[in-house]
């Protein structure tokens, strides 16, 4: 019988206005994979912030055994000494250290007395190599993307010796086979005696790597279940999780698809540090009115950098191409431009990019539309601010007891919730949708496909980028695949398969032969 490693007893934590956790308690096996499943809100981020020493020791209730015996953290670094490492669901790296530095931020390895950089950037390589990311040790964070950034999080994790290794939604940020290489990797660690603690919304990943998962719903223990056990199903997990049946994972639709509202032609960026390499190649493609449009590619292929560069030609130099919106050609050389000219961007990495995270909710929402609050005075009207942001808190099923809280405070899903009320306030014609459902549980995607839906049929067009096929095939009526920056093909929705799209979503360019 497998040895006991952590208990946690009865763990109760609260916050102004909010019990997060509520006698809560958890037993994880040595050198097993616990899952912690719940929806966002539920208190998963919270539980393993108590047990990291993020929340120390006093300023919870309850009790934390560790092989047997009562441990006390006070900070992060008594629980890192007692082997115990997390990866947060929000990234904590810093943008203008390299790779390498931020691996070994804290943990630097010194000869007499002074880095070695070297041994840093070699060691800082072989850990790069175990998680699959290739690139250079001394490439900046700010010039890698989210997914990229993810990986260099789970190799600053590897680089200390961890007994329990603490995973927040690990594979949020991640493609499919990136998805894969990780959980392999999580095998080879539970095989050197690693244990591992997953919070995931992705089922099947659960599925596949888990000896146990933890449900939790409303800051409360509602059972734990053995994996592979005769009953333990997908679905018994989500009605835990929800507290009742979810007959579908996607909501029924009828689209109504109009006329053509977006197209984009011959639409080329080049890299801002590398000019002279294309991340989007000649790409064309358009959308219609009530049309959901997805977007499939492998991690590089150039999705979010599409998006962007025409969203105020945020990313990229050398851009060129033209958009047109009903037929006419729009000006998107500036954010303002393009959101004047019906365009909205829900960014995949909301904490940098989509939210002010030491502002508060209301504030968060308005921001992108701040002028249908104006008042006679050249003021904001705060009292109507006030009433737009309980609208959105409610329709949105955002988990905070006001929207005067700092956004900063709330759980990931609840912070895309704000990120995706801020643009539809704006009230855009098209809106392009990078990872929408990313960091939330399946509760709450039924929710954004709902309201995704909903969009659709008020005669927006919708452009989704998702790194999952399951969630392209369930809510889109096409999707474009784009492999090397280039469109590969345009998929109707009868045709469209998992296997089907990596076919194009995998397809190479065609080498010039001389």
């Amino acid at each position: 019988m497998a040895n006991t490693i952590l208990e946690m007893r009865n763990i109760s934590k609260s916050f102004p206005g909010v019990k997060a956790l509520e006698d809560v308690s958890i037993s994880v096996e040595e050198g097993s994979v616990h899952a912690i499943c719940g929806e966002n809100g539920a208190g998963k981020s919270t539980l393993m912030k108590v047990l990291s020493g993020v929340y120390p020791h006093g300023t919870f209730e309850g009790e934390i055994v560790l092989n047997g015996e009562p441990v006390e953290f006070r900070s992060i670094n008594d629980s890192e000494e007692a082997g115990i490492g997390i990866i947060h669901q929000e990234l904590a790296l810093s943008p203008y250290l390299s790779i390498a530095e931020n691996i070994y931020l804290g943990n630097e390895r010194q000869k007499r007395g002074f880095i070695d950089w070297n041994e840093t950037n070699l060691e800082a390589a072989k850990l790069l190599e175990r998680v699959g990311l290739h690139e250079n040790p001394i490439t900046k964070i700010k010039d890698i993307g989210v997914g990229k950034q993810q990986l260099v999080e789970i190799a600053k994790a590897l680089s200390k010796e961890v007994k329990i290794l603490i995973l927040d939604e690990p594979t949020a940020a991640l493609n499919d086979d990136d998805s894969a290489h990780l959980l392999e990797l999580i095998r080879q660690l539970q095989s050197h005696g690693i244990t591992s603690i997953i919070i995931s919304h992705k089922l099947n990943e659960i599925k596949a790597i888990a000896d146990r998962v933890t449900i939790i719903r409303d800051g409360h223990t509602i059972e734990t279940l053995e994996m592979g056990q005769e009953g333990t199903s997908e679905e018994r997990i989500i009605k835990g999780m929800v507290g009742r049946d979810v007959a579908s994972r996607f909501p029924d639709h009828v689209p109504h698809i109009g006329e053509e509202l977006l197209r984009v032609e011959n639409w080329t960026v080049h890299h801002p540090l590398d000019r002279t390499r294309k991340v989007v190649d000649d790409v064309s493609f358009t959308v219609r009115a009530g049309e959901i449009v997805g977007i499939a590619g492998l991690m590089g292929a150039g999705r979010t950098e599409l998006a962007m560069s025409i969203f105020g030609r945020s990313y990229g130099v050398g851009i060129s191409g033209q958009v047109y919106k009903r037929g006419k050609p729009i000006s998107v050389s500036t954010v303002s431009k393009a959101i004047d000219n019906g365009l909205a961007y829900s960014t995949e990495d909301r904490k940098h990019f989509g939210l002010n995270l030491i502002d508060n909710i209301q504030r968060n929402i308005s921001i992108a539309a701040l002028d249908k609050l104006v008042n006679w005075f050249k003021f904001i009207n705060e009292q109507r601010e006030t009433l737009v942001a309980e609208e959105y808190r409610r329709s949105m099923n955002i988990k905070t007891p006001s929207v005067l809280a700092i956004t900063g405070k709330l759980s990931g899903g609840n912070q895309q919730k704000v990120v995706l009320s801020k643009w539809m306030y704006s009230d855009p014609d098209v809106l392009f949708l990078d990872e929408p459902t990313r960091g939330i549980d399946v509760g709450a995607k039924y929710e954004i496909y709902t309201i995704i839906d909903k969009l659709a049929d008020q005669g927006k067009g919708i452009v989704v980028i998702s790194s999952e096929l399951p969630e392209l095939l369930g809510i889109c009526d096409r999707i474009y695949t784009l492999s090397e920056g280039r469109i590969t093909a345009d998929v109707p929705r009868e045709k469209a398969t998992a296997e089907y799209l990596m076919q194009f979503m995998t397809q190479e360019r065609e080498k010039k032969t001389a």
